[in-house]
């Protein structure tokens, strides 16, 4: 079944770079994937987007995705000025760049009528800066989605952020995508399912 990823940032911060990793991750797994952005405009802070699709078979689509399997909000400053949950199913998953709960974020809605636990923040700018000494979140959100979704699997994303990125900065970038996994809840099992955006 093919899964679709949205992710939603700002230029600068890695929002097509993710995309690509994360199809990477897949096809380092057997998997069929197919990564490309979508630019409002070029300019360094435009608003980003980039779209993965995941799937055991051929990819003939090449459509940007309307209805998210996944979104992944990189940018929360968009939360409130952009339609980033826009055609997201009733069980789709949602992590946000932020350390604020949904209820700081104003976003409590978000759990009216889903699928509980499968929305969650994450302070990955604070673990970019932390690991790699610079505010780029990509990796960080890309290790917590592979913890939280099971989509890929953490060893396969930070096989991917290997290949494009050597030496020591490909390495800090693991470390900081494997700290944001320790973050997160099981992607599978009753744990998965019962914590909350804001737990």
């Amino acid at each position: 079944m093919m899964f679709e990823t949205r992710i939603h940032g700002r230029g600068g911060q890695g929002v097509v770079t993710a995309a690509e990793l994360l199809s990477i991750a897949a096809f380092r797994e057997g998997r069929q994937a197919q990564a490309f952005p979508s630019f409002g405009s070029e300019r360094t802070g435009a608003p980003v987007v980039s779209f993965c699709r995941i799937d055991d078979h051929t990819i003939r689509t090449r459509e940007p995705i309307s209805d998210p399997d996944a979104v992944i909000i990189v940018d929360p400053t968009l939360l409130h000025h952009v339609d980033v949950f826009g055609g997201l199913k009733p069980d789709g998953w949602v992590l946000i760049n932020s350390s604020r709960s949904a209820d700081q974020l104003q976003l409590s809605a978000l759990h009216e009528g889903r699928t509980p636990g499968r929305a969650r923040t994450l302070p990955a700018t604070e673990l970019a800066r932390e690991h790699l000494g610079k505010p780029l979140p990509n990796a960080v959100m890309l290790g917590a989605f592979a913890a939280l979704t099971g989509v890929v699997s953490l060893e396969s994303v930070a096989a991917a952020i290997r290949e494009r990125f050597s030496g020591e900065v490909g390495e800090t970038n693991v470390r900081a995508a494997q700290a944001a996994a320790g973050l997160m809840p099981p992607s599978s099992g009753k744990a998965a399912e019962e914590e909350a955006l804001d737990a």
